[in-house]
């Protein structure tokens, strides 16, 4: 065997990382299968490789026993010490067995272990690079579609885009760029697979982390996410100081930062709310852009109700009831609405409360506090 074989071996480990005695070891067990296949032989045989001059040697192994009944296995006592009188009960005596032609078999089969190798060590490279990132935002492009995925290129790998997690507002056009959400990293005997979304919140979550650096560095925090992505969505943020505003920094200026994520998203709608412990206070912000006169809580149930103006309602509950549904999850807590007069009719609300104004909160739709 040719000692270029070696010298590729070395440069393997040096520079794609694999390890050479696995790689001879993998070598040695193809050159085994190669011979019982090419030779049809049942031995058991041991391949002898020399590194230094590429020879190799393959030896039949055959256990010392008193009386062979097996030839393929075993040797008899007797035949053995005609071999060497030192022989014992349960040695095992190497033959010599090497074909003549060998030489080419043990080539072609060297050659397939080190291409499975080599493959198989960069698909683990890859595996490792892109493991890392499940639960991070990638930009790639669109490469090809078929009825089940939507396949995007980030670099070194095809990343799969389900049709469940497509938005439902886009269309997706072969060699489009787009910022996707790695969602699973699997490794397979076909290599890779790595699975996207455009749809999880936590794409939404990372685009706010990406454009707002208040949050990047920890300064501003996001609570919680709630979406129908392609819609809308709502946002929870939050600043451990009093002196930061975590709306506004979220908003930007003239709302920059915020159309930036709503251009990404195509035109998704966002209300961004300050999150707060008081779960009047949050379910009151959680519903904009409608504004509340109270908030009920039941503690126990973990559910709230709460009451708007007439002229709100429609707007609290939101079309097929959407913004109530997004606020119920963003919060965590039930949310039952209800108008001022139904509340009052039904002893809900005393009528001689004030109406109380609920904390300012920023909906990139429905009003915009710089005009």
């Amino acid at each position: 065997m040719s000692s270029e074989l070696f010298d590729a071996i070395d440069y393997l480990e040096k520079e794609k990382g694999i390890d050479k005695d696995l790689l001879m070891e993998a070598l040695e067990a193809a050159l085994i299968s190669a011979y019982k296949k090419n030779f049809k032989s049942a031995t058991n045989v041991r391949v002898d490789i020399d590194e230094t001059t590429g020879g190799m040697h393959v030896y039949a192994r055959k256990t010392v026993v008193e009386e062979s009944m097996d030839p393929n296995q075993e040797i008899s006592l007797e035949d053995a010490k005609e071999v060497d009188p030192n022989y014992e009960i349960d040695d095992v005596l190497e033959v010599e067995v090497t074909p003549k032609d060998f030489g080419r078999i043990a080539a072609q089969a060297a050659k397939q272990v080190v291409t499975q190798r080599v493959r198989e060590a960069e698909r683990g490279v890859i595996f490792s690079e892109y493991v890392d990132r499940e639960e991070d935002v990638m930009t790639g492009i669109i490469q090809r579609k078929d009825n089940r995925f939507t396949y995007v290129n980030l670099g070194k790998v095809e990343a799969r885009l389900p049709v469940g997690e497509q938005m439902p507002t886009e269309e997706y056009h072969v060699h489009d760029r787009l910022k996707v959400f790695v969602t699973k990293v699997e490794n397979t005997n076909k290599g890779p697979h790595i699975y996207v979304s455009r749809t999880h919140p936590g794409l939404l979550k990372r685009l706010f982390e990406m454009e707002v650096p208040e949050i990047y560095d920890g300064i501003v925090e996001i609570n919680s996410v709630a979406r129908e992505a392609g819609d809308r969505s709502k946002i929870s943020v939050y600043a451990p100081d009093p002196e930061i505003d975590p709306v506004g920094s979220c908003v930007g200026q003239r709302g920059q930062r915020v159309q930036a994520i709503v251009n990404e998203l195509k035109g998704e709608k966002i209300d961004i709310v300050q999150w707060s412990e008081d779960p009047v206070v949050y379910v009151s912000n959680a519903l904009s852009p409608a504004k509340v006169v109270e908030v009920q809580v039941d503690e126990e149930e973990k559910a709230t109700t709460v009451i708007v103006p007439d002229h709100q309602l429609s707007l609290a509950i939101g079309k097929r009831g959407q913004n109530a549904r997004l606020a119920a999850k963003l919060t965590g807590w039930k949310i039952d609405i209800k108008s001022e007069s139904e509340a009052i009719e039904d002893g809900t609300l005393d009528p001689n409360k004030t109406k109380e104004e609920s904390e300012e909160t920023y909906s990139e739709v429905d009003e915009d506090p710089f005009e």
